[in-house]
Order: structure tokens, then sequence, then C-alpha cells
């Protein structure tokens, strides 16, 4: 009688264990940039982009280029801003661009 009670609690002290640690990991960004690419890039390359969370330490873009390479990009540099206007005005009505 005294096994089934102690292995039904060992199996929920388990089960509150892997929630409890399930639980601290909380819900952080998915991507975030911590190297960046400071090479000015073409812009016709250049397909999307995504700004990371602010959650990120680092503030960054990620654009995707046309081979389904990923650079991340400092969003203050003045050819990132014009390759971001340049996919926002290419944008077709009803479609987003990666905001």
């Amino acid at each position: 009688m005294a096994a089934p009670r102690l292995a039904l609690s060992v199996l929920v002290l388990l089960v509150a264990a892997v929630a409890l640690s399930e639980g601290m990991r909380g819900t952080g960004p998915k991507r975030c940039c911590f190297r960046f690419n400071e090479q000015p890039l073409p812009k016709e390359r250049v397909v999307s982009y995504v700004k990371t969370s602010q959650q990120c330490s680092k503030p960054a873009v990620i654009l995707m280029m046309a081979t389904g390479r990923k650079m991340c990009v400092r969003p203050s540099n003045d050819w990132v801003k014009e390759i971001i206007q340049y996919l926002d005005n290419k944008a077709q009505p009803g479609q987003q661009s990666g905001l």
C-alpha cells in the first residue's frame, strides 16, 4: 500500500518540478542580434526586413537577402534607413513589410 503512494508522490513532485522550470524560462524575444554587418548592402538584393524585439539588449534590423541569408544591421545607419524606406515604398497595397 505504501509503494503506490510513494510512486504517486514522486510523480507529482516530478511534474511540479518540470512545470516550475518551464515557467521560469519566460517569454523572451525570439531573435536578437549581437554582431552586425557594417558594410552597406545593395538594396536590390534585400527582399524584406524585421525589427528585433525591444527586449533585445541592442536594437537591430534583420535584413532578408534574396539568397535566403539573414543579416543583422544597425537601424541607425543611414544606408539601413534607405533600404527600409525603399522596401516600404516597394510594398504593394495590402501587404506588410515586416514591422
